[in-house]
């Protein structure tokens, strides 16, 4: 029987560790960790993402502070919003949400937010710290990933893996991490020739190529294991419910998960998978942050990769 990796279920089991280790250090520096969420724009999808880490901070006793700029922003309305959140000392953890409107220039103002500060994991100096094996703030998916394979006891060192996706916030450092806990890593790409007989090596297969159901049966070799971090929302046609013709949709991953589920040994769900586990590792990043600033004693060292 397949074994479901349950990201759902560890994210509620680590809110609970996080909200236990803000009430035990907070009296002792007069203050709870503080989240900053930088909005541009009306993105629906950034939308829904913002309100449920802001939701999630509540959860856990973070203070969160969402600052919400107007489409017509020019990058130098958010820089002065960024060194006003560098300077504050209520601030531990700044993120700055993509995608920003087209014309800003995401990675100039990345550069620009404190590393100390940057829960993201996305600073170019925390980045070097990754790619040196430095303790820093970790980019939160494959962080979250990292997380869930330990919890679950999924092998990695000398493992054979593979990477579908070589962007900044997931496969790149995915493939650094993964190097580090000693397993033989694979990167591959929209341009990698033959895919099925290179995921078919894989021992563990992370796909994060942001393509709906792109892996299936022919991709996975027998008992691998499958992370999906991929979710997307398909339109399977009108709907009858109620009379109405409003379209309705269904949600899926990268991964064609009903097809590979009676050939792998562990996958992750989508929904419940990687996705609570990304808002998780961003608290945990935060709550870290604010133990740093602090002078305290980190409880969180075996969260971060």
């Amino acid at each position: 029987m397949v074994n479901i990796l349950d990201g759902k279920a560890l994210a509620n089991e680590l809110e609970l560790r996080l909200q236990q280790d803000i009430n035990h250090c907070r009296p002792k520096v007069n203050r709870s960790p503080g989240l900053a969420v930088i909005r541009v724009g009306d993105d629906p999808a950034s939308e829904v993402y913002v309100s449920n880490k802001e939701k999630a901070c509540h959860r856990v006793g973070l203070e969160s502070f969402i600052f919400h700029l107007k489409e017509s922003s020019s990058e130098e309305d958010i820089l002065r919003t960024i060194n006003l959140l560098n300077n504050d000392k209520k601030i531990d953890g700044i993120l700055l949400q993509l995608p920003l409107p087209n014309g800003i220039d995401e990675f100039r103002l990345l550069k620009e937010i404190d590393p100390s500060k940057d829960v993201d994991g996305l600073h170019a100096w925390n980045l070097g710290k990754l790619l040196k094996g430095e303790p820093g703030p970790r980019s939160c998916t494959p962080a979250g990933i990292m997380a869930l394979l330990r919890h679950y006891h999924i092998p990695i060192e000398s493992k054979r893996v593979v990477v579908i996706g070589r962007s900044i916030l997931v496969g790149k450092p995915m493939a650094l991490m993964l190097q580090a806990a000693n397993a033989t890593v694979t990167v591959a790409h929209s341009k990698t020739i033959d895919l099925p007989n290179l995921t078919n090596q894989a021992d563990l297969l992370i796909v994060a190529a942001g393509k709906p159901e792109l892996i299936g049966l022919e991709h996975v070799r027998s008992d691998a294991v499958v992370v999906d971090v991929g979710i997307h929302r398909i339109n399977v046609g009108p709907s009858n419910i109620s009379n109405t013709k409003k379209p309705s949709f269904r949600l899926c991953g990268d991964v064609r998960t009903e097809e590979v589920k009676s050939k792998v040994s562990a996958i992750t769900p989508v929904p419940g998978g990687v996705g609570p586990m990304t808002v998780t590792m961003l608290l945990v990043n935060t709550v870290n942050r604010w133990q740093f600033h602090c002078g305290l004693s980190s409880t969180l060292s075996d969260l971060l990769p």
